[in-house]
């Protein structure tokens, strides 16, 4: 199964026009791709279903670009309807994450087949008995933090009272010894927290405005997977 075996989320990036700085993001996915960047996540909440499917065509295209679309991993956060249109147009794009409250996993791989890659956000709320116990047929990985605020996802690490849990390097190693699944881990995450974080062993981290709002999305991304590749456990 080629999608699911090349999944590869040691250096994952979340991008959406919002968080560009104006730049087109085709670019900078492309950079940051030729820099070392794994996996690709489409995420936009201000974009229409139309703009998405563009924006993914946008994306697989700039991987492909780099010649690494056979490594690269490319996802669209949320929207299952995107995602399909989007294979009906011929795009190649993997497959799709999504949160606890977006479309359940079972009919993402409903439609999307057994091939196809779904991730989940993990739960916030009694995280380390949901991560022990969920039922992890249905998906490839898990989504935790945050490590820090962030103002590019404001609701990250909201629990079921509305109080902000931001995540310990305890906690995520913790999380890595219980979980069945990979975890990537990301919320604020910069350049200064990978060495720690290489070496809880999760499956790798997760990252936004520290690629897509850096001068030089590029270097940024070389720095981040460089750092990663030389201390993970």
């Amino acid at each position: 199964m080629r999608m699911r075996s090349k999944l590869d989320i040691s250096a994952y990036f979340v991008v959406g026009p919002e968080n560009t700085k104006g730049r087109p993001v085709a670019f900078i996915i492309r950079d940051a791709v030729e820099a070392g960047i794994t996996c690709v996540q489409v995420r936009s909440k201000t974009a229409s279903a139309r703009e998405l499917i563009e924006l993914t065509g946008q994306a697989s295209e700039a991987i492909a670009q780099t010649g690494k679309s056979d490594v690269v991993t490319l996802l669209v956060n949320d929207r299952l309807d995107v995602v399909l249109a989007a294979k009906k147009q011929g795009i190649s794009v993997d497959g799709i994450h999504v949160g606890q409250s977006d479309i359940p996993v079972d009919v993402c791989r409903e439609y999307l087949g057994p091939d196809a890659i779904v991730g989940l956000s993990a739960r916030t709320h009694e995280l380390f008995e949901y991560i022990k116990n969920a039922d992890v047929s249905l998906i490839d990985y898990f989504g935790a933090g945050p490590l820090h605020e962030t103002q590019t996802k404001p609701d990250s690490g909201l629990d079921v009272d509305g109080k902000r849990i931001t995540r310990s390097i305890e906690d995520i190693t913790t999380l890595a010894q219980l979980s069945s699944l990979p975890v990537v881990v990301g919320g604020g995450v910069k350049l200064a927290d990978i060495p720690s974080l290489a070496r809880t062993g999760v499956a790798g981290f997760f990252v936004v405005s520290a690629i897509s709002e850096a001068d030089d999305p590029g270097l940024q991304a070389a720095n981040l997977v460089k750092t990663w590749n030389s201390h993970k456990r």
